[in-house]
């Protein structure tokens, strides 16, 4: 995977992930000057040269570690994948995924993979690992900007209710799929195609 922390100029959008805010406030703090770059003649595109970003981060106390990968970070927690999932979404600069079998596997993978969205699939039988998996990851110092959705196989309102009352972020219908799944983390993470 590229990642958008390695190009030399980057977009409001490769700035947004790697700052992890909305493209609104990087296209705000461009207006207002306080991140240095330029406009693309004839467009009203934005563009920031890397070492600006690194001034600008320095200065707001933003943390660097963004810029190691500056695509999106997913994990996903799932006993079994769609086929083509993976493979469609690993087709993208924009995505990084890795995949976690168990509640031991996931938390080993977020401590050094620092993911920006967690997916967890709810089991049929038993809540309580996905649960679990929900609450280490919100207890984690360094995990704490990761968003945490939940995919379950039958969605009504007060099954709904109840898992974002355990503490996930968001609920997806499973089976996953590959428009789901992107659109919910384009959504947690505020980013624009």
């Amino acid at each position: 995977m590229r990642a958008a922390g390695r190009k030399d100029v980057l977009t409001t959008g490769d700035v947004a992930r790697i700052c992890r805010v909305a493209p609104r406030t990087v296209s705000k703090w461009f207006d207002t000057g306080k991140l240095r770059g330029y406009r693309i003649p004839g467009s009203r595109d934005r563009r920031i040269p890397l070492q600006q970003l690194v001034a600008f981060m320095r200065a707001h106390g933003i943390p660097l570690d963004g810029l190691d990968q500056g695509c999106c970070r997913v994990m996903i927690l799932a006993g079994d994948l769609p086929p083509g999932l993976l493979e469609a979404v690993e087709g993208s600069d924009r995505y990084d995924v890795r995949t976690a079998r168990n509640g031991f596997e996931a938390g080993m993978l977020a401590q050094s993979f620092r993911p920006h969205v967690v997916v967890v699939e709810l089991g049929d039988d038993d809540e309580d690992e996905a649960v679990c998996v929900c609450r280490n990851i919100k207890d984690a110092a360094e995990l704490e900007a990761a968003t945490v959705l939940v995919a379950a196989a039958d969605l009504d309102n007060g099954c709904e209710q109840r898992l974002l009352s355990l503490g996930f972020d968001g609920c997806l219908r499973k089976p996953l799929t590959v428009a789901g799944l992107m659109s919910a983390v384009e959504a947690a993470t505020n980013l624009i195609t």
